[in-house]
């Protein structure tokens, strides 16, 4: 086991787990999905329940896989679609700073999901046990992981 598979273990598991708690918040936190649901329809977003539930169920799915490094690169393709979605929906007119609920938080996610995809999941995860340690190395793989996040997030805009 190197230092870079502990880097690894370390940066999956504090984003995978951030977004599994996340997600749960969305879920059962305070006002639950239909809280989420309104705060999701003050933004403008149509069908507001269904969205909320999806959103709080590819936030957990794409949370755990990222946690325990499992199809890593298309978990952290997906966080990055959420990231874009909550970026430029909820975040984007609040500027940068997260405490003026600003989209650095979603950005940090985003950057961190887009270079973890890229780098591979590392020896300590799931798709190193099953041999599907493939990652999207180089330039090519942030454009890969980039453009599949950008087309999620402007599905998931366009629908709802």
């Amino acid at each position: 086991m190197s230092r870079i598979d502990v880097g690894l273990l370390v940066i999956r598991l504090a984003v995978g787990l951030t977004l599994l708690v996340h997600a749960y918040n969305h879920a059962f936190g305070r006002g639950g999905l239909d809280g989420t649901a309104r705060w999701f329809a003050s933004l403008g977003m149509r069908r507001p329940r269904l969205q909320a539930s999806l959103s709080a169920a590819v936030e957990a799915a794409a949370g755990a896989g990222v946690a325990a490094g499992f199809l890593t690169s298309a978990a952290c393709a997906a966080l990055v679609g959420v990231m874009i979605v909550a970026g430029w929906t909820a975040h984007r007119k609040n500027g940068f700073f997260v405490f003026r609920d600003g989209y650095e938080y979603v950005l940090v996610i985003a950057l961190t999901a887009t270079a973890l995809a890229t780098a591979g999941p590392g020896r300590l995860s799931v798709d190193h046990v099953l041999d599907l340690d493939w990652r999207l190395s180089g330039w090519i793989g942030i454009l890969i992981v980039a453009a599949i996040g950008v087309a999620g997030a402007l599905a998931q805009m366009t629908a709802f």
